[in-house]
């Protein structure tokens, strides 16, 4: 958070009620947030809009089609690194392991408290 302008995050999820639930709260906390229903959707966006950066991608490790893992290894791809942060209701310890390995903040187990979330994402902001 270089800037005075309020970060933006980015919400990958394939479930509405988290997208909408996570923009709700992000707002609430002077964050702007905006929502992707499917990695290709996020992808796409940060390949035609130049201008579109997040501060932090917050990833489902389960999607449809491109899950969060393959998101995170294109996101290598991009010139700026992006802090990212899993959401998963499977708590599968390789897949934790592997994500954090690859780079991420931090691997949180749906459903989680509202405040452990942003204390999460308050430290991914400060470290990307």
């Amino acid at each position: 958070m270089m800037s005075q302008e309020k970060p933006l995050i980015a919400v990958v999820d394939d479930d509405a009620s988290v997208c909408r639930s996570l923009k709700r709260l992000l707002q609430a906390v002077a964050m702007e947030a905006e929502t992707f229903s499917s990695g290709k959707e996020f992808l796409d966006r940060m390949e035609t809009v130049p201008t579109f950066h997040p501060d932090c991608v917050v990833l489902d490790v389960h999607m449809p089609a491109m899950g969060g893992l393959e998101v995170q290894q294109r996101l290598a791809a991009f010139a700026e690194p992006i802090a990212v942060i899993f959401i998963t209701a499977h708590d599968e310890e390789k897949l934790r392991d592997q994500a954090l390995k690859s780079g991420a903040i931090a691997f949180l187990h749906k459903p989680f408290e509202d405040h452990l979330f942003i204390r999460t994402l308050e430290e991914a902001l400060k470290k990307g």
